[in-house]
């Protein structure tokens, strides 16, 4: 995209994004095995309250252990490639998406215990108004400060793009993967959270007392069907567990593509070149292995969301640009599949939306004190770009005497 107009800046903006998206990726294992993990400790009695404080946050021993041996478990289908763990994640698909997906009507069906005044004007959970301050800002920061945290989710659903190139018929299947990935995921993120409020109410949305943020998916069953029987705590955790566990996997076997690529693109070191006899980028996937075991660390969703999302969301704003830069200055490649010419504003908007989030509002919600030690760990992970580079380029290239593709592969590193 940017190689015409600025082939030096070129390498660079292709490098910095891709790390940057490892950044935002690769927390996604730790953080859904840590919330499994509530689950797995509720419905087998295991306590919770005992454990040590990582930086900041506590987190419990059996939040340690359960999180530790789910990541090192997963790492088994990730290993064994695209085909088997593709399978086993359709597997993990099938049984978490047929009951979310029921969950997320099964209110509308049951009217009795719908309450519509709770969006209205869409108030905050205190019952201010929507333009009211919030945490001490005023109403456009502080939806920008919450858009930099909550971004990491929504956006994810992009993540079906990794595997299009390891796909029988890429051709077909993008357009297949992507409509149906982005059209899922907007159906869950809008249904689940309206349902939750107009259901529980903003009041017990807010009072943990009245509604347990580890088991509120629980407590939105039992009003809707009217009973909270074992059976049905015992229901909605698996669900949970193996919806977490599917996305956990996926985030193992996704972004270790973006550290191999790197590699093979001359800006990271050759040891992630190393591809194993199922095809899967081995040596990347480790590094995603051991940094998710420290990042479970952390202990919480705010403090990783506060650490992955400085990486994540600024990743997408060259990336935007470059689909600009690519429908305007080589509009007659081939494209298997092409959106109308408007998208390519829409592109820029969105860049320049992200960029406002990543940068103003992700420094605004750092000011919030708990997560500012997060935000600054963020920032040092990024700039962990420029030691690698430097090593590959410096150290590396003029040993071997190349930096070509094809020697990396034949196996001169």
């Amino acid at each position: 995209a940017y190689v015409d107009r600025w082939p030096r800046l070129a390498k660079h903006l292709s490098g910095i994004s891709t790390w940057m998206y490892w950044i935002g990726w690769f927390p996604v294992a730790p953080l859904n095995m840590i919330l499994a993990s509530f689950y797995i400790s509720d419905r087998i009695g295991m306590d919770i309250t005992h454990g040590f404080t990582p930086i900041s946050t506590f987190i419990a021993y059996s939040t340690l252990a359960i999180a530790f041996v789910g990541i090192l478990a997963l790492f088994i289908p990730a290993y064994l490639g695209i085909r088997f763990g593709s399978v086993f994640a359709g597997i993990l698909a099938l049984l978490s998406m047929l009951p979310l997906t029921f969950i997320a009507v099964a209110w509308l069906f049951n009217p009795g215990v719908i309450h519509w005044h709770e969006i209205a004007g869409f108030k905050h959970l205190d019952g201010t108004g929507f333009f009211d301050p919030l945490d001490g800002y005023n109403w456009l920061t502080a939806y920008l400060a919450y858009c930099f945290l909550l971004t990491w989710n929504v956006i994810a659903m992009e993540a079906a793009a990794c595997y299009i190139g390891e796909c029988s018929h890429p051709d077909r299947d993008a357009k297949i993967a992507m409509n149906l990935e982005g059209g899922y995921g907007s159906f869950i993120y809008v249904m689940i959270p309206l349902g939750f409020i107009v259901v529980l109410g903003a009041e017990a949305l807010q009072n943990p007392d009245l509604v347990d943020p580890k088991s509120m998916f629980v407590t939105f069953a039992g009003k809707i069907f009217g009973s909270t029987g074992e059976w049905l705590n015992w229901a909605i955790a698996i669900m949970l567990i193996i919806a977490l566990m599917l996305s956990a996997l996926n985030a193992i076997m996704g972004c270790a593509r973006g550290l191999y690529q790197m590699a093979i693109d001359g800006m990271f070191p050759r040891w992630f070149t190393k591809v194993n006899k199922h095809g899967v980028p081995s040596n990347a996937m480790f590094v995603n292995v051991a940094a998710s075991l420290i990042v479970v660390l952390m202990g919480g969703a705010v403090e990783i969301y506060s650490f992955s999302n400085v990486g994540y969301v600024g990743s997408f704003v060259p990336v935007l640009i470059g689909y600009y830069l690519l429908r305007n200055d080589h509009p007659d490649w081939r494209r298997p599949y092409k959106l109308p010419e408007f998208m390519k504003y829409v592109s820029v908007a969105i860049a320049i939306l992200y960029f406002v989030i990543w940068s103003y509002g992700g420094y605004m919600y750092s000011l919030l004190g708990h997560v500012r030690v997060y935000y600054f760990l963020g920032w040092v992970s990024v700039s962990l770009y420029l030691p690698l580079y430097w090593y590959r380029t410096r150290i590396e290239d003029p040993k071997y005497g190349t930096t070509e593709v094809e020697d990396v592969l034949a196996g001169k590193e």
